[in-house]
């Protein structure tokens, strides 16, 4: 009878040190994640965080590879030293390093947001019946593609399909359309923002290119409002000023399901972001979409201002800034600071510890 009351004794005693070791665990672990809106597990604490951040900046600021996009003769004239870092959080923390008050052009950056506008307005299928959505595996100004495919199956983020994307904008007139790009655009970025002119004179007087691309589009009727007025639009959109906050807080709207984290506006909706998110994860980084998703994990978009952005969904909206592009059209400094984070904070979500 003694040995069966210790043995119980000793049972109850080996569950209660169990139980109670792994409450201390699951509370140790809770110093370190915390819950985001939608359930999901922030990995990442604010220490963690702007260590990341200033480990990334230290490291490659004064990185000189690259040079400044020339083709717009405007962009050749931003400072090539100018980088920075932002990122916020979908509960709407900002963490920031260098210079990021200085205004560059949003460039190919803006599709993204319009393509989102438009599945807001039209819903998703529309947008893969009249673009499509995918990889063109041509580079990101090809006629040739709009050629063979008639205008069909490629995506709004090479520039045949972005300047379709611009003329599915609902209003009745130029006007109309404009007004509705730049206030998804402020709403994104959660302020007021404004076109740079410079740098839209200087694309408007060379961008000829796109125009035969929105002709030939044209010609497959796959253009949806007046092909020159949507050029300029085109055009209008891409010279956009922003700031790499301004990337970061849109960046973060997507991550947070749509909703501007900072402002608490609704811009989009969850469904428009899981259409958007794919289309940045296949085509966001022109012809180095593959190799970017390959190596980082995340959907992300970028532009020949020197501007990417990232969206850790649920957790984090990314954005880095340096004029200094590689030879497909993306900053060398962004990417590499984005991609060190990423590592250093475990945010690849295809990167899965074994339980």
């Amino acid at each position: 009878m003694k040995k069966r009351y210790s043995g119980f004794l000793t049972t109850v005693l080996a569950c209660f040190l169990f139980c109670f070791s792994g409450l201390s665990f699951e509370a140790n672990a809770q110093k370190k994640k915390s819950k985001t809106k939608d359930g999901t597990t922030a990995t990442s604490d604010k220490g963690s965080i702007e260590a990341a951040l200033n480990e990334a900046y230290t490291k490659y600021k004064d990185l000189k590879e690259g040079k400044n996009a020339d083709y717009i003769p405007e962009l050749a004239k931003v400072p090539s030293e100018q980088f920075a870092i932002v990122i916020v959080t979908t509960d709407g923390q900002v963490f920031s390093k260098g210079d990021i008050d200085a205004l560059f052009s949003i460039q190919s950056i803006s599709k993204v947001i319009t393509l989102a506008r438009n599945i807001e307005d039209h819903g998703a299928q529309a947008i893969q019946d009249k673009i499509g959505v995918d990889p063109t595996g041509e580079k990101f100004n090809s006629a040739v593609i709009v050629e063979n495919k008639k205008g069909k199956e490629i995506n709004p983020l090479v520039n045949a399909g972005a300047i379709a994307s611009t003329s599915m904008i609902k209003g009745k007139d130029y006007n109309e359309k404009w007004n509705t790009i730049m206030q998804v655009h402020n709403d994104f970025a959660g302020r007021q923002l404004a076109v740079n002119d410079p740098v839209y004179k200087s694309e408007a007087a060379t961008n000829q290119h796109n125009q035969a691309l929105a002709s030939l589009m044209n010609s497959f009727e796959r253009m949806y409002f007046d092909p020159p007025q949507s050029v300029d639009i085109y055009t209008k959109q891409c010279a956009i000023n922003v700031n790499t906050k301004d990337l970061a807080q849109m960046a973060a709207t997507f991550a947070n399901g749509g909703t501007n984290p900072v402002t608490k506006k609704k811009v989009v909706s969850p469904q428009t972001v899981a259409h958007t998110l794919p289309v940045m994860a296949t085509c966001g980084l022109y012809d180095d979409s593959g190799i970017w998703f390959y190596n980082v994990g995340l959907p992300a978009k970028s532009g020949v201002g020197g501007g990417i952005i990232a969206v850790v969904p649920g957790q984090y909206g990314i954005a880095a800034f340096s004029p200094r592009l590689d030879e497909a059209g993306n900053s060398v400094r962004a990417q590499k600071a984005i991609t060190d984070i990423v590592n250093k904070l475990n945010l690849n979500p295809y990167l899965v510890q074994p339980k």
